[in-house]
């Protein structure tokens, strides 16, 4: 299996834990999702390597996750959030001297997707989000659930929230324990907690409403859109992408049945098959 390399490099203003994989080839930069202890490795372990032999993969933790940066005083509001995220990501591809990636993005890092895309179009080239924020949808309980992790954040909650992500909860098996320690133990960070609670600790329906992207906004994106989908997704319901595939110009949606919120995981084999078709083309 290839190796992931693993850094902390500053970009702008904040410094960013970076995992690698390959480089002989065009970039892909993965931007995950905004459950309790994520960050990129826990979202893309298996995709960087999967993509190494033809691409640099790259994953980072995100603002406020993981090893990455956790501002002192963190934003007031998830758009400061969103602001710092645009920043940061843009800020690594001028670090790393990358003119034009392609970009995957997972729930939450589907919508930061989108807004890099309004924001810098010509930064990006292929695009796929999976399971994406970004459109109108009431907070589904599970969501909510997740989002309020730290209202009851012990390691029998961190195993409901584990299941809830898979169609199938014996996806998990054997392994469920193990992750919900490890999943705690990152999320129990005193830095990691402070970050999460200053993105999520309101009304988690108001976080919603302000992560929509405008539709003036989607319809000038002019990029090659890949959505994925779980058709049993219960933590971001498939509404959101059926409501964005109309208003994405060169958009396309491929619903993956049987499957919840973690197709890269769950269905893997099927997710890198349709990114790297893809991104090929």
């Amino acid at each position: 299996m290839t190796a992931i390399e693993q850094t902390r490099i500053r970009t702008g203003v904040v410094e960013t834990h970076l995992c690698r994989a390959g480089g002989g080839g065009e970039a892909i930069l993965f931007l995950h999702g905004s459950g309790p202890g994520a960050n990129g490795l826990s979202n893309w372990q298996f995709a960087l390597p999967a993509f190494a032999d033809r691409y640099t993969a790259l994953a980072i933790d995100l603002v406020g996750f993981g090893r990455s940066t956790h501002p002192e005083t963190p934003p007031l509001a998830i758009r400061g959030w969103m602001r710092l995220w645009v920043g940061q990501c843009l800020a690594l591809l001028d670090t790393l001297g990358l003119e034009r990636v392609h970009l995957v993005g997972n729930s939450m890092g589907g919508c930061i997707a989108l807004h890099l895309l309004a924001e810098a179009p010509r930064r990006f080239a292929r695009v796929v989000l999976m399971g994406t924020v970004g459109a109108p949808f009431r907070v589904t309980p599970e969501l909510d659930r997740l989002w309020g992790f730290y209202e009851d954040p012990t390691e029998g909650a961190m195993r409901q929230v584990i299941r809830w992500f898979a169609f199938d909860p014996a996806f998990v098996g054997d392994r469920l324990e193990e992750i919900a320690r490890m999943r705690l133990e990152a999320a129990l960070q005193p830095e990691v907690r402070r970050s999460f609670e200053a993105m999520f600790g309101g009304d988690r329906q108001k976080v919603i409403d302000a992560l929509v992207v405008p539709e003036s906004s989607l319809r000038l994106i002019e990029h090659d859109i890949l959505m994925i989908h779980g058709r049993d997704d219960r933590i971001v319901p498939l509404e959101t992408s059926l409501w964005l595939l109309p208003r994405l110009p060169r958009a396309q949606l491929h619903v993956v049945p049987r499957c919840g919120h973690w197709t890269q995981i769950e269905h893997g084999d099927t997710f890198h098959r349709l990114v790297r078709a893809h991104l090929e083309g």
